[in-house]
């Protein structure tokens, strides 16, 4: 192994560190059988949710969570995979990623890493089901809204029959 393969492995697992440093979740999806226009649509949807989607030699992404809260998808590093990391939205490669396996019938879950906690294919497949925290607001706030809006309609009704009187 040349001095100059050495440095860029050394360059992509240190590419690597710094991203997990700041991620919240890593999702690792086999994508085998993926097109390319497949995989084009995913990328696009993964930026679009702010997720990173890369795909990494096994051995550099073992090499990268060795000693991070991510070390537990080491035992999943075989075969073709991808790396869905998120900063921000912890949630957000889950659910991504389950939309596009719906939508391509491809790919599948091989692990992954959400705030710390270690979920498995079928963990992540129950986790990317949870709304996003903007879909929760506004259900939240849909349903603060409809009582007091009939509140105030039944106001109304009052004071303009008191008004017609």
């Amino acid at each position: 192994m040349s001095v100059e393969s050495i440095k860029i492995k050394s360059a992509i697992v240190d590419e690597i560190k710094e991203k997990l440093d700041r991620a919240e979740s890593l999702v690792v999806i086999d994508y085998m059988g993926t097109t390319v226009e497949q995989a084009t649509s995913m990328r696009a949807q993964m930026r679009e949710a702010g997720v990173d989607y890369t795909v990494y030699k096994n051995t550099l992404m073992a090499r990268a969570v060795e000693g991070t809260k991510f070390e537990a998808i080491k035992d999943h590093l075989s075969g073709p995979s991808a790396f869905a990391i998120s900063f921000d939205d912890a949630i957000a490669p889950a659910r991504v990623c389950a939309k596009c396996i719906k939508d391509f019938d491809k790919m599948s879950f091989k692990a992954g890493v959400v705030e710390g906690v270690y979920y498995d294919a079928e963990g992540l497949q129950t986790l990317a089901s949870i709304p996003s925290r903007d879909e929760l607001i506004a259900k939240f706030m849909g349903s603060i809204q409809s009582p007091l809006g009939k509140f105030v309609r039944t106001l109304q009704a009052v004071a303009d029959a008191k008004a017609a009187q």
